[in-house]
């Protein structure tokens, strides 16, 4: 990555990445067809289907994002999901409250009594074996490492493929008006976050879900009202993409 790309964010993830809405049933196949890649085929954490797509029931209550190279145009690289309360239903728990039913710590916020309609949950972030290449990374779907924010000059890195992946999913929760986001994290990944002014909140103690996982929450409203100004640029042109989805 070269310096200007490091100081124009936006400039960078354009040059070598696309992001996208699964607004078209196309799009949300692929991203199925790059779940299943990495969860069923790849990882072992779900069971591999006859047609390579995985998927779960909480998909039909789900806005989805796919993240393209644009070196490689139409080429996956990796995506996420943001599940959104049922309609018919919105009472019914989304899968971390599942997860972490005996963990939570309802005296900093209890899903249940919230407006559901306001809350969402990321989950599924994937990315192909191909952009996961560095040590540490074969047995994660997804992953940020301390030396992405290197202040070495001579090779400064950013980690484009996981920030635009939670960026994109921050776009579908404004969208669909979404103010807390819920997320199974990895213990270390609110650190990194934090870098960028993102504020990523434990609420509750760790579980075991593919690794430990610790729950955690993001204020919508706040983390787009206070994100750093080095990360805006990135954010507007994912924002704009996801936005063109749809149109």
């Amino acid at each position: 990555m070269s310096l200007f790309d490091r100081f124009n964010l936006g400039a960078g993830f354009s040059k070598y990445f696309q992001i996208e809405a699964g607004a078209k049933e196309s799009v949300r196949d692929e991203v199925f067809r790059v779940r299943h890649e990495v969860y069923c085929e790849e990882l072992k954490f779900e069971p591999e289907r006859p047609d390579r797509r995985e998927t779960d029931a909480f998909d039909p209550q789900s806005v989805h994002c796919l993240l393209r190279s644009a070196r490689a145009p139409n080429q996956p690289v990796g995506c996420t999901r943001l599940i959104l309360a049922r309609e018919d239903a919105p009472d019914t728990p989304l899968p971390f409250e599942q997860a972490c039913e005996a963990t939570l710590d309802r005296s900093i916020i209890d899903p249940a009594r919230l407006d559901r309609r306001t809350i969402g949950e990321v989950s599924r972030l994937a990315v192909r074996a191909a952009y996961r290449r560095r040590r540490g990374e074969r047995n994660v779907a997804v992953a940020i490492a301390d030396d992405d924010f290197s202040e070495n000059e001579s090779q400064p890195r950013f980690p484009y493929i996981p920030i635009a992946l939670y960026l994109g999913a921050l776009a579908l929760a404004e969208r669909n008006g979404i103010e807390t986001m819920f997320v199974l994290t990895e213990p270390r990944l609110a650190a990194h976050f934090g870098k960028l002014g993102v504020e990523i909140k434990q609420i509750g103690a760790p579980v075991e879900h593919r690794g430990m996982r610790v729950p955690s929450m993001m204020n919508v409203p706040a983390i787009i009202k206070n994100m750093r100004f080095m990360v805006k640029p990135i954010w507007r042109v994912v924002r704009d993409e996801i936005e063109g989805s749809y149109r």
